[in-house]
């Protein structure tokens, strides 16, 4: 008996220069930084802030990527029919292979479930379809992901893309009708600024979501800075509307007018950075109105999971 509590005591030993309180306190930390899982997964890995947007709120889209060692073409899409994780092709519909963001399954590490699937999709034989990808070892997204070109993402108004060439799309019309109902329009706004700025128009108003890459303390001091000053305003009839908080990122959302088109919402998009930017610059902390503003934009923001 003695011996067994000498080694259970052994084992409590905390580690060198802590507190047996600290090691414990270190030790819940660490379980619970397991449980959520890997925070910002898609750090470093080409167009991070469009991945965020494909994954988490455009509808219908594909992207072509590159993929380390594919000897097949891979696209990106946002989902896939059932919620599967991929799909390849047969060589007679034209090969190539469809990989979701947007899955029925889902782990704590949304980086390891698009590797596991991408891995399956350069692996697989043709015509065969991964339901999940959850589980299993996972390679390092960022060495198999090596590119993705914004300017290639495709967006769609149907999901005519699931069939491929040749296939019955008469007998697929009804799923892919049912699907296409819930599609809320969808565009990327070619602004030459950091992130990733879409455009959507869920009904009664459209709205502008930018996915910034900043680190989302600094960036909602920024914001607050801005928010002090104008209102964070991106020119008449447009509103902020708030911030969310999603894969690690903050994306800020402004209301704006449905009836222009989404594309001329770029010039403000820019003017926006520019203050943006300019606020970011700035060092010390916050004076009584952007401590007020930062509290304001607080209060309204919420984190996706």
């Amino acid at each position: 008996m003695g011996k067994k509590s000498r080694k259970n005591r052994a084992h409590d030993t905390p580690p060198a220069g802590m507190s047996r309180r600290q090691a414990k306190l270190a030790a819940r930390a660490a379980e619970r930084a397991r449980l959520a899982g890997n925070p910002r997964p898609f750090a470093g890995v080409p167009a991070e802030a469009d991945l965020i947007a494909l994954r988490e709120f455009v509808s219908s889209a594909t992207a072509p990527v590159e993929v380390a060692g594919a000897e097949r073409g891979i696209r990106l899409c946002t989902v896939l029919p059932g919620g599967g994780a991929a799909v390849t092709r047969a060589a007679e519909h034209g090969g190539g292979a469809l990989v979701a963001l947007q899955t029925r399954d889902r782990s704590t590490d949304a980086a390891a479930d698009l590797a596991r699937a991408l891995d399956w999709a350069r692996a697989a034989g043709d015509g065969e379809v991964l339901d999940s990808a959850v589980t299993g070892a996972a390679p390092a997204l960022a060495e198999l992901l090596t590119g993705v070109d914004p300017a290639a993402i495709e967006v769609h108004g149907d999901f005519a893309w699931w069939l491929p060439p040749g296939a019955d799309a008469a007998a697929a019309g009804p799923e892919i009708r049912a699907a296409a109902e819930a599609i809320v329009p969808a565009h990327r706004v070619a602004a030459e600024v950091p992130g990733a700025v879409w455009w959507a128009d869920p009904g009664e108003r459209a709205h502008l979501r930018w996915v910034r890459p900043e680190d989302p303390a600094a960036l909602l001091d920024a914001l607050a800075r801005v928010h002090a000053a104008d209102h964070l305003s991106l020119g008449e009839g447009t509103k902020f509307a708030g911030v969310f908080r999603v894969a690690g990122v903050l994306v800020p959302v402004w209301d704006v007018d449905r009836d222009a088109p989404a594309d001329s919402w770029a010039a403000a998009v820019a003017a926006g950075e520019r203050r943006i930017a300019a606020a970011l610059a700035e060092t010390g902390p916050l004076d009584a109105a952007g401590r007020k503003s930062r509290e304001t934009i607080l209060s309204r923001q919420v984190t996706l999971t």
